[in-house]
């Protein structure tokens, strides 16, 4: 398959601005990269307790920033959309289509119609995640379905090494054994009471997203499990 690039059908207006300057008529021009280098992600405060908590066997980081579009849609209704995306539309629970490692464009199954597409930093792609849907939802044009910028709904947590798996069964009650969740599944599901899309992206890396008010405590509940591992 191609490479797909988060450039794709964004109105070339909005990636130029996404790089440059924003302007709001009477006041001055803001460099972009100025506004993006002074934002705060949701666990950035935890950033050297989870360098602390990471060992060999297991470590936790968070991946911050990513570009989340929720859309809903109907698979193979609207090749258009394929398109935009780069990707086909997920076709059954737990699938991922597109980059399943989460090095670039990925798309997640949520529901029957319901998907969530998963993009890397704007800082790294030049297109803001508000153009990168509104690309999205050109594509989809008069189709039924909807597309919406939730790029500041969740944050990312990675847990990877040889007993991060471990550590996700400490509190997670599906079946995460790699014969029932492959590398490339995501689904959402519970850690502990706490909800979160949990996505397998390697053999020994899984990709956590909950909530952005809820990452405190997910990440402390993440390193409470790895202590005895590191």
């Amino acid at each position: 398959m191609a490479e797909q690039t988060m450039t794709i059908n964004a109105p070339e207006d909005t990636v130029e601005a996404a790089t440059s300057t924003t302007e709001t008529p009477g006041t001055p021009r803001v460099d972009r990269a100025v506004v993006l280098g002074m934002r705060r992600s949701p666990a950035q405060d935890l950033a050297e307790e989870m360098l602390r908590g990471s060992g060999e066997a297991v470590r936790l980081r968070e991946v911050p920033f990513l570009t989340q579009v929720a859309v809903r849609a109907t698979p193979g209704r609207s090749g258009a959309l394929a398109d935009a995306l780069g990707v086909d539309l997920p076709t059954s629970v737990g699938e991922v289509s597109g980059a399943v490692d989460g090095s670039d464009v990925a798309v997640l199954w949520l529901s029957p119609d319901e998907f969530l597409a998963v993009g890397r930093d704007e800082a790294e792609t030049g297109v803001s995640p508000d153009a990168y849907a509104g690309g999205l939802a050109d594509a989809l044009g008069s189709d039924p379905g909807q597309v919406v910028d939730v790029s500041a709904n969740r944050t990312t947590l990675e847990l990877s090494g040889t007993r991060a798996r471990s550590v996700l069964e400490k509190s997670c009650e599906i079946d995460l054994h790699p014969g029932k969740f492959a590398v490339g599944t995501a689904v959402a599901t519970l850690l502990g009471s706490t909800g979160v899309i949990l996505w397998r992206t390697g053999e020994d890396s899984w990709r956590l997203m909950p909530r952005a008010s809820f990452a405190t405590h997910v990440a402390r509940w993440l390193l409470d499990g790895m202590r005895e591992y590191v």
